[in-house]
């Protein structure tokens, strides 16, 4: 249980953190690509670019990864690349199709290991990489990973989350830290076959109807995920930090701003959630509801003695600057 001394001091903590830093960058970013216009045919600030093909849609995602990360584990980074493209696809209720990559590294050795993890991610969740870019020749090492993937007429979006709707946390917790970094490693050592499956489950709740909006948990954590899908929806909400899934041994203080291999945040209507929960639970997979959302645009935190803190104010002041009314980027 989070003592209720703790919940300033850990409101304080998510808006600090790292990760929700970098969300903040995106802003400015869209604005000058002039990205930003309510009136755009593929709206902006999803986990993917949504592109209307016929009776569904084409879903684009990409992801850059820091510097820092690929030198200090390069193999991680590399599966990573497959990794939390595919969960961002999920997220919007579709299946991968193909990935490209994009690789710097000074040498072919140093290449080698983030090649290695690429293969092996892409063999165990069953998706081809068909190209890319490769210069081993580099000052430095850097890599950036897209992935192609499509989705049904019924989308699982950022914009969608509703006043009364649960907010629902799906996190496997069947992992381990890859010390000494905050990552969740759930993914890594676990069948194909399962997880597989277990991608296939976001897709199933969206051609199902069960809910309607969902966002992948990045490296801003899970209250920091939530602030995102918030902010798009124009919504506010309260979160039980105490009823977030989380492994037994680990802090809340570390949790908050770890990143778990697999993680989702849904918004549900109340009388779906124990569906939802269910669906995850025949997995192995812990999801609970963590929160209920409102119309306030401010998003707070409370433990289980009832202490309260705001995290954000989305009125006073903006985040990534994304709404329903006008997206911007994830």
């Amino acid at each position: 249980m989070t003592a209720a001394v703790d919940i300033q001091a850990l409101a304080r903590q998510i808006q600090d953190a790292r990760g929700v830093a970098h969300k903040r960058d995106i802003d400015a970013v869209v604005a000058r690509l002039g990205l930003g216009s309510r009136h755009a045919a593929v709206p902006v600030g999803d986990d993917c670019a949504a592109i209307p093909d016929g009776d569904g849609h084409l879903l684009l995602a990409i992801e850059g990864f820091l510097g820092s990360f690929v030198a200090a584990d390069p193999y991680f980074a590399g599966y990573c690349g497959i990794m939390v493209n595919l969960s961002d696809v999920a997220a919007m209720g579709g299946h991968p199709l193909a990935v490209v990559d994009a690789l710097w590294s000074r040498d072919a050795a140093e290449a080698d290991a983030i090649l290695a993890g690429l293969s092996d991610a892409a063999a165990l969740y069953g998706v081809p990489v068909v190209g890319g870019h490769t210069n081993r020749r580099a000052d430095a090492g850097n890599l950036a990973v897209a992935v192609l993937g499509r989705a049904g007429p019924r989308l699982l979006t950022s914009f969608d989350a509703t006043p009364g709707d649960d907010l629902v946390a799906a996190i496997d917790l069947r992992g381990r830290f890859r010390e000494p970094h905050p990552y969740w490693d759930a993914s890594t050592g676990a069948p194909g076959e399962r997880l597989r499956g277990d991608l296939a489950l976001l897709p199933g709740l969206a051609e199902d109807g069960l809910c309607r909006a969902a966002k992948d948990i990045s490296m801003a954590g899970v209250v920091g995920t939530a602030l995102m899908l918030l902010e798009c929806s124009n919504v506010g909400g309260v979160i039980d930090l105490d009823a977030i899934p989380r492994p037994e041994p680990v802090p809340l203080a570390r949790w908050l701003t770890a990143f778990p291999s697999f993680g989702y945040l849904l918004s549900v209507h109340p009388d779906r959630t124990p569906a939802v929960c269910a669906r995850f639970a025949e997995r192995g997979i812990t999801a609970a509801s963590i929160g209920r959302l409102d119309a306030s645009r401010v998003a707070r935190v409370c433990d289980a003695a009832g202490a309260e803190a705001v995290v954000w104010d989305f009125v006073a002041n903006p985040l990534i600057g994304c709404g329903k009314d006008g997206g911007h980027a994830s």
